[in-house]
């Protein structure tokens, strides 16, 4: 969203006008959505995640908070927090191996296969990143996020954000790389 555009919406949204807790919900609801998914797995989970984002939202406008500044780096910043606290109450549970029935369209097994093992590579590395860099790398690359969003959804300095990612990247880097030899 364009920053002229956020300051409108932003102090609408403030005074909990219908139309535009309705717009936030259409323009970032998918993009939350589908973030929750990828982090989870699950669709039932990231649209709970989603629905309680956008409550934790309306409860924080409801309660007049000021630290809501850009909608798109807070609303992440929520999710994660969801998710976040969803994998600390319970342990991790392996995806079934069941998939849906493959498609004349489809890929070739192989290709899906190999495909499902690089991605499932890339999560176990990024669960052995720290915290804060497997936050900044997700928001960063997977989320799309410019590097001063991820900095205001974290609420830390545009160096500290840099440097996570750079520190990251490379860590991720050397995992991969170690796996493939």
């Amino acid at each position: 969203m364009p920053p002229n555009e956020a300051t409108p919406l932003l102090r609408r949204l403030q005074t909990l006008q219908p139309e535009a807790l309705a717009e936030v919900y259409d323009r970032y609801s998918s993009a939350i959505y589908a973030y929750a998914l990828r982090l989870l797995g699950d669709e039932q989970l990231a649209e709970e995640c989603t629905a309680e984002t956008f409550y934790r939202l309306l409860k924080a406008l409801q309660m007049g908070s000021s630290e809501i500044q850009n909608l798109r780096p807070y609303l992440y910043r929520i999710a994660h927090n969801w998710i976040t606290d969803f994998y600390r109450r319970q342990p991790l549970q392996p995806l079934p191996l069941e998939g849906a029935a493959l498609s004349q369209s489809d890929p070739p097994l192989e290709h899906q296969v190999l495909e499902s093992c690089k991605q499932a590579q890339l999560r176990a590395a990024l669960q052995r990143l720290t915290r804060e860099q497997r936050l900044v790398v997700s928001l960063r690359f997977i989320e799309g996020l410019d590097q001063e969003d991820v900095a205001e959804a974290l609420g830390k300095p545009l160096s500290a954000v840099k440097a996570l990612q750079h520190r990251g990247l490379q860590a991720l880097r050397r995992m991969l790389l170690k796996e493939e030899e």
